[in-house]
């Protein structure tokens, strides 16, 4: 029995699922803590303790392990190469030559997180019906992943999709961990949301059920939005407008057949597609015939399910430069 391993690393977890190679079957999924001791020079071994631990529980060995893909939170090259990945504190590393050393026969491959997740929702999810789809989630930051006809859209440092740093918000934001002022990832995020939440009741008067809560969320933003509370109605506008306006300039230049949305802010449903739409056909001039703009389907099993999809089958799914 061959098996295919998706691995979906973050800085605080690592998700992992054993797939049937064959049928594409998820056996098995489960997480880890991610220790980032050493300069992150134990993630790779503990992920290779994981599997091989699988594999022992259901007498299998290094030979029934047909491929080994894995989402990096940071910048990948079409070698696999990560210049510099902050949350895991890698610099010039490659995670599938490391891995290598312990699967030597195995297919072994490597991508940016947000990538393999559209890689995911375009085999499994939301984007299946596709030929052309962007990706961008929305959780404690923005990440962006393209596909078109199958290949990701990888660019010549890895960077494509990053519309988290398409800079169209207003300036007085202050600036962004990129070091510009006034991007995405500053008001479509959670955090961004919560954010302007605070300068919205902090320059407004007006009623709003956020002033009694001590330390609100972006769920609880989104929740008063859906119950009518103005303020947080004006928040979830403005926010997601800003990330509409990005979306019709990626639009503009590589029209998918689709926007799909995913991350933890997407819960939010329709509150969130509709207000992203509103701002998003504002700003998309060049036809009547708008892209489509839907939610992701498969939750947090998108990272572990693209990742398996990258090694499914050896140049199934190429780059783009």
């Amino acid at each position: 029995m061959k098996i295919l391993f998706g691995v979906d690393v973050g800085g605080t977890d690592i998700k992992l699922g054993a797939f049937d190679w064959k049928s594409q079957e998820l056996l098995k999924k489960w997480n880890i803590k991610t220790n980032l001791s050493d300069e992150g020079k134990r993630i790779i071994p503990d992920v290779a303790k994981e599997i091989q631990g699988y594999l022992s529980v259901h007498g299998l060995d290094e030979s029934d392990v047909y491929g080994i893909g894995m989402g990096i939170p940071g910048p990948v090259d079409k070698d696999g190469n990560v210049e510099v990945c902050v949350n895991l504190f890698w610099r010039n590393f490659n995670p599938a030559e490391e891995m290598k050393k312990f699967f030597p026969k195995a297919y072994i491959q490597a991508g940016n997180d947000a990538n393999v997740a559209a890689l995911g929702e375009f085999v499994q999810g939301a984007g299946r019906k596709y030929k052309t789809m962007m990706l961008i989630t929305l959780g404690t930051g923005v990440g962006g992943g393209i596909i078109l006809n199958g290949n990701i859209v990888l660019g010549s440092s890895g960077l494509a999709g990053e519309i988290g740093h398409i800079a169209v918000g207003p300036k007085d934001s202050g600036n962004c961990n990129c070091g510009n002022c006034g991007c995405v990832d500053q008001f479509a995020p959670a955090t961004g949301i919560v954010r302007r939440m605070k300068k919205i009741l902090a320059e407004n008067e007006g009623v709003s059920q956020l002033r009694e809560m001590q330390d609100f969320t972006a769920k609880d933003v989104c929740d008063q939005a859906k119950k009518g509370d103005p303020l947080a109605i004006e928040c979830v506008e403005f926010c997601m407008g800003v990330l509409g306006r990005a979306m019709a300039m990626f639009a503009h230049a590589f029209d998918p057949e689709v926007f799909v949305i995913g991350g933890g802010v997407s819960n939010a449903g329709s509150l969130i597609t509709d207000a992203i739409y509103k701002e998003y056909k504002k700003n998309f001039f060049l036809t009547d015939k708008k892209n489509n703009i839907i939610l992701a389907e498969l939750g947090n099993d998108a990272g572990i399910i693209g990742a398996s999809a990258l090694v499914s089958e050896e140049g199934k799914f190429g780059y783009i430069i």
